[in-house]
């Protein structure tokens, strides 16, 4: 477009590609990863309206499910909602709290900004609800903050991330098995990170973002986290 001397903006781009019928359909998620019926201490949104000033400040968290030949398998993710950089992730065929774990473990031995104050925001799903998780978010001097209601812009960030992985990196399809696809995730995380330029970081990377965080946060959202 930009050879073609073509300027569009994002919004306008897609209305022409739906006017045109040129969208690709998403299908419907009919498989639950989400089980908030359970008797676990559930936390109040502390992040709802507003946004992040700096890295490592507000951590999203999310699972989602990816299909293989052999069942389905669980990815959970720890996004950090400033830089949009993936700080950890585990990919496994259960979704034990553990997942959940050890996605959170490695985004903690990502850390690049130490002692500065955390929030983790996340669904109200028992794997982070669980006094296993809890005790092990508070033994790291992390603050938890959950949905209160089953809005998905509750947790915008992380719905995206998940979305974006799916569709433009192959985990939307069939994979053969939970070894591949486990590779598949790695690569995908590492050019995610590292390669793809994001609108809403001034077409900058997620891990440039983090190590030089001299940007505006964009969001329609008005109030900057304490």
């Amino acid at each position: 477009m930009i050879e073609k001397g073509i300027k569009m903006g994002r919004d306008k781009f897609f209305t022409f590609l739906r006017t045109n019928s040129m969208l690709v359909l998403k299908l419907k998620n009919y498989h639950i990863t989400t089980n908030s019926s359970h008797q676990f201490h559930k936390y109040k949104n502390l992040v709802k309206d507003k946004v992040p000033k700096r890295p490592e400040q507000l951590w999203v968290t999310d699972i989602t499910y990816i299909k293989t030949d052999q069942g389905h398998n669980y990815l959970a993710l720890v996004t950090d909602a400033y830089s949009k950089q993936i700080m950890g992730y585990c990919l496994a065929n259960h979704m034990k709290a553990s997942l959940c774990m050890e996605a959170l473990n490695m985004a903690i031995k990502n850390k690049r900004y130490p002692n500065k104050k955390l929030i983790h925001h996340s669904d109200r799903g028992f794997q982070y609800c669980c006094m296993q998780y809890t005790s092990f978010t508070q033994s790291n001097h992390i603050i938890m903050s959950m949905t209160e209601q089953y809005d998905p812009y509750e947790n915008a960030v992380a719905e995206r991330i998940n979305r974006t992985l799916k569709y433009e990196y192959g985990l939307k399809q069939t994979i053969k098995n939970t070894q591949t696809a486990q590779q598949i995730v790695k690569e995908a995380v590492l050019i995610y990170n590292n390669l793809r330029p994001h609108l809403s970081l001034n077409l900058r990377k997620p891990t440039e973002v983090h190590l030089n965080p001299n940007l505006k946060y964009k969001s329609y959202k008005r109030e900057n986290l304490n």
